[in-house]
């Protein structure tokens, strides 16, 4: 059953005529806005990509944190920061100041990154990985030390004569919000890394794209990642429940600007291929009218196995239309699939 529903922006701008997000702070202050409307539909989360050198969202700190400011009860999250890019204690400490203001409702996905629109575009931000290692195993470090300094452990050795009176014994960072070590996410393309996400005591986002590892269709293999996930952690001895959310493009047509925006949608799978070894299968769109979708849905075996569903909207198409296209989905399509 479906417990929760969400969207995901990929944040994009465009000097373009056709496009309602010309620039940066377009992109921003919209998606301030489609967070509010979400909340006030009664959306469950409001999840934001994160890409580095692109006319696309990037730093998200600033933008949870004013969205969390901004609502009440909405969860905020990412799908997801590239950890090859961050130092990994100076995330910790904007997660944290994030987290407090929005009073306990980060969700943040993380990864050790995708392809990217420069090469080796972590370079220019000073990291690089240790003889014998790859960029990969170099994101999957930073968020193992993101991980544990999340735990609000002394570790640090503080001055004798400090400026200010420290606590007793190592010091940790602050600000550190409790319970924020829970809502970490991992997004993953591959069986191997869910199961290593759920060693790590992470939660699961697999998005509209995986390794192609058996040549069945996209929602079945990812079912099957997602299966494998759980039996990994309760193999790991986890005391929680961990979640899951799964990403998908689905669009209930129900007028007339619908029908013209995605009445000619894939609804098909696609082959291609992420970097020169590696096969990918990309998941297909949904666009229907909504009896016609819930049916699809319903059929969909990835959705059955998550908790969380994320919604991928056109920004571009401006807040208006994509609350619009959020309320048909809450309203018409969710009951359908057992919301609420």
């Amino acid at each position: 059953m479906m417990k929760k529903i969400g969207f995901l922006s990929f944040g994009h701008w465009s000097p373009s005529p056709q496009s309602g997000t010309r620039s940066a702070q377009d992109t921003l202050l919209q998606s301030i806005d489609l967070a509010v409307a979400a909340e006030e539909l009664g959306a469950d989360g409001a999840y934001f990509r994160v890409h580095h050198f692109a006319r696309q969202l990037a730093s998200p700190f600033p933008l949870l944190a004013a969205v969390g400011a901004r609502t009440s009860k909405i969860e905020i999250g990412t799908g997801v920061i590239d950890m090859r890019y961050e130092n990994p204690l100076y995330m910790a400490e904007d997660a944290g100041a994030a987290d407090l203001i929005s009073r306990g409702r980060l969700q943040l996905g993380i990864s050790r990154g995708s392809p990217e629109q420069v090469i080796e575009g972590w370079r220019y931000f000073g990291y690089q990985p240790e003889e014998g290692q790859s960029d990969a195993d170099m994101g999957r470090r930073h968020a193992e030390v993101f991980l544990d300094v999340l735990k609000g452990e002394g570790f640090a050795q503080p001055n004798p004569r400090p400026m200010f009176p420290n606590p007793p014994g190592l010091l940790r960072l602050e600000p550190h919000s409790e319970g924020l070590r829970e809502r970490i996410w991992w997004g993953s393309g591959s069986n191997a890394t869910a199961i290593w996400a759920a060693q790590q005591g992470m939660n699961l986002q697999s998005s509209t794209l995986k390794d192609d590892e058996t040549g069945e269709p996209f929602h079945v293999q990812q079912a099957k990642q997602i299966r494998a996930y759980r039996e990994a952690w309760k193999e790991a001895g986890h005391s929680r429940t961990p979640r899951v959310s799964v990403s998908r493009s689905i669009f209930a047509i129900v007028n007339d600007m619908d029908r013209a925006y995605f009445g000619q949608s894939k609804d098909k799978d696609s082959i291609g291929f992420i970097d020169e070894n590696t096969r990918a299968i990309f998941g297909r769109s949904y666009a229907a009218e909504p009896d016609r979708l819930i049916d699809e849905l319903k059929r969909d075996e990835a959705i059955a196995e998550a908790d969380t569903l994320l919604l991928t909207v056109p920004n571009q198409l401006g807040v208006a239309y994509n609350a619009h296209v959020i309320e048909a989905i809450l309203t018409q399509v969710a009951p359908g699939l057992g919301w609420r």
